[in-house]
């Protein structure tokens, strides 16, 4: 691999580090922008701060995508696979960004990386690691238990999580209203959107940490802050005013739900995307508030584009591949 290659991988990881930042930015500051208990420029200053946290202290999940996706035993991963893949991903996140769609770096990256193995293999399908090892499903590794699976099932919990969070916060509240003398005030809307306004403070913290905990070293998480820094408004737009309207109590519980799984998944190495477990989040706290206060053409909208994330990576990245190949050859 010569010095050009090297230092073109290195160029074309840290633009698509650059647009993570930017377009999962609204992943951390949504629900706090829209429920304006931080001003844009406050809530962008606390995401690019608490991503670079996350990205300095987690490695599990880099580690999965470096080793668990590609079969370096059927595939040589090379400067070619490597740059075709993150152009693949890169061109999806800013289609997506332009549309105001949240959808997963995540996976756009890891369906890079599979057209891309696909490509370079000389289309030999065991160039990814589809899964391996383990007694159980449980224990494998690999696309489809790493990957898919938690993709689908993750979305689900986290809505599950913030709508049960979210109606345990209804009901105690409600019983505060209920009561007599000191104990009522805490049942107020003015009691409420102070304290949950100070506490999704803390809520979208974690949010930025656990985004960032997909990331490593020192220079990758510099860039991906800058990314952050430099704001991603249209799927902020989505997340945090179309979808669903927002209060303190709302994002609390959101942001909340969307952390724990996340940084439980992170913990073990999963891949699973903020992006969508974020949205489903949101989702979940706006159906206990009432079904019909979610904006569903605007979710199926995201589904969609979360659906195609990586079909259509894998298949830009397999093109790119072929074409850098005949490039260099």
């Amino acid at each position: 691999m010569s010095l050009t290659l090297v230092l073109l991988v290195v160029v074309v990881a840290l633009i698509f580090t650059y647009i993570n930042g930017f377009h999962d930015t609204a992943n951390s500051i949504a629900t706090v922008v829209a429920t304006k208990v931080l001003s844009p420029g406050q809530a962008v200053l606390l995401a690019a701060t608490t991503n670079l946290i996350g990205a300095l202290w987690g490695t599990a999940v880099a580690m999965t995508i470096a080793s668990g996706i590609v079969d370096a035993g059927v595939v040589q991963v090379s400067a070619e696979l490597l740059i075709g893949a993150l152009l693949g991903a890169i061109v999806w996140n800013l289609v997506t960004w332009w549309w105001g769609l949240p959808s997963s770096s995540s996976h756009a990256l890891i369906g890079g990386l599979i057209g891309a193995a696909f490509a370079a293999s000389g289309n030999n399908i065991n160039s990814t690691i589809w899964a391996q090892g383990g007694e159980h499903w449980w224990g494998e590794t690999g696309v489809i238990p790493m990957v898919v699976l938690p993709m689908i099932a993750s979305p689900l919990i986290g809505f599950t999580i913030a709508f049960l969070f979210m109606g345990a916060l209804f009901a105690l509240m409600s019983w505060f209203a209920s009561r007599t003398g000191f104990l009522q005030r805490f049942g107020r809307t003015p009691f409420a959107n102070a304290f949950f306004g100070k506490a999704q403070i803390v809520s979208a913290s974690a949010m930025g940490i656990s985004h960032g905990l997909k990331w490593i070293k020192v220079l990758c998480a510099l860039t991906m802050a800058a990314g952050t820094a430099s704001g991603g408004w249209r799927i902020i737009k989505t997340l945090g005013h179309k979808m669903v309207r927002l209060h303190p109590v709302h994002g609390f519980a959101a942001e909340t739900s969307a952390a724990t799984v996340i940084i439980i998944c992170s913990i073990f190495g999963i891949p699973v995307s903020t992006t969508h477990n974020v949205s489903a989040s949101i989702m979940g706290v706006g159906a206990a508030k009432r079904f019909s206060a979610i904006r569903w053409t605007i979710v199926e909208r995201m589904v969609w584009a979360w659906i195609l994330t990586m079909p259509i990576t894998a298949l830009m990245s397999y093109g790119l591949v072929r074409a850098l190949h005949g490039l260099f050859e």
